[in-house]
């Protein structure tokens, strides 16, 4: 059984939910450098909408 942050956000790369809000809490907090770390939004692009957004989420969520 997979839990919500086991989520793929990019299946070019196969980065989950929890390592972008694992690299978050590290200070990785653009999508560029989220990018870099880990691949995503660097083969097809599919999910450059979805991973900036719930990047923007997280941010704004730690923020309040």
């Amino acid at each position: 059984m997979t839990t919500p942050d086991d989520e793929i956000m990019c299946d070019c790369s196969g980065t989950t939910k929890a390592k972008i809000m694992s690299l978050v809490e590290q200070g990785i907090t653009t999508l560029d450098d989220i990018s870099r770390k880990t691949g995503t939004n660097s083969g097809c692009g599919a999910c450059e909408y979805d991973v900036q957004e719930f990047l923007d989420h997280i941010i704004d969520t730690n923020d309040s």
